[in-house]
């Protein structure tokens, strides 16, 4: 949130002052950067709230659901992009302090990497679905904020002031796929999609690595926020205790 308020700070004065529909899809983008990360805070939030009498499997779908929100939210914008750059590629105009814009980009690109790097820390100390996918948004910020820097230089003369343009519908387009990603991530954990075949494979081999297993069946997972539910049917001597059954 941090970071993406600073973002928008700064983009919002350098378009301004450039008046670049590039610069302005990466501002749009750091706006919906903001959104998604007061979204995803408040989700993570919830999520984490302990079972009730009313939630007896914990608040996990508050991710998803908040997960279809942005979504919406994101195509909405890159539609809006996208015809502010139609117009910008039929009426071109030259492009003005382009400097000013290819140094706020220079400034995004490093402190969203260094917001990428402490995100993958995030992810490998939780194992948060949203903060990884929230990581892997901010990564294509830092190409889309290289391709900004390119259609500034570019756009800058006179000859090709028409690129603007151009880069603002590629920026439009892939905001529009990180839409669509966050609705398919939502839409399978709110459908309780089952594990990859990688992970369904490893419960498999902790299971009957067990040598007291002689079988199993009937797996079933799901994920819900930062939980994740597991069930199966397992197979054992019939001559065990209750208490040796349980233990195992």
């Amino acid at each position: 949130v941090f970071v993406a308020t600073i973002l928008i700070f700064v983009k919002g004065i350098a378009w301004f002052l450039t008046g670049s529909v590039s610069l302005l899809g990466s501002l749009i983008d750091s706006i919906l950067d903001l959104v998604a990360s007061l979204v995803n805070f408040f989700a993570v939030k919830t999520s984490l709230e302990p079972p009730d009498d009313d939630h007896r499997f914990g608040h996990g779908k508050a991710e998803p659901i908040a997960g279809l929100l942005q979504s919406s939210v994101i195509l909405g914008s890159a539609v809006f992009l996208a015809l502010e750059s139609i117009s910008r590629l039929l009426k071109p105009i030259q492009i003005e302090n382009s400097m000013i814009g290819i140094w706020v980009s220079l400034f995004a690109i490093l402190i969203t990497f260094a917001l990428v790097l402490y995100q993958r820390h995030v992810v490998r100390e939780t194992g948060s679905v949203v903060i990884e996918s929230d990581s892997l948004h901010y990564t294509g910020d830092l190409l889309m904020n290289a391709a900004v820097i390119a259609a500034l230089y570019i756009s800058s003369m006179v000859e090709y002031n028409w690129v603007d343009g151009v880069f603002g519908i590629a920026i439009a387009i892939y905001i529009a796929g990180s839409a669509v990603n966050i609705f398919k991530t939502s839409i399978d954990m709110l459908m309780d999609k089952e594990f990859s075949k990688e992970d369904r494979e490893k419960i498999f081999n902790l299971v009957l690595g067990n040598e007291d297993v002689k079988g199993m069946h009937d797996l079933k997972t799901r994920r819900s926020g930062l939980l994740s539910f597991i069930q199966m049917h397992v197979e054992l001597e019939p001559t065990l205790s209750l208490q040796e059954a349980h233990a195992i």
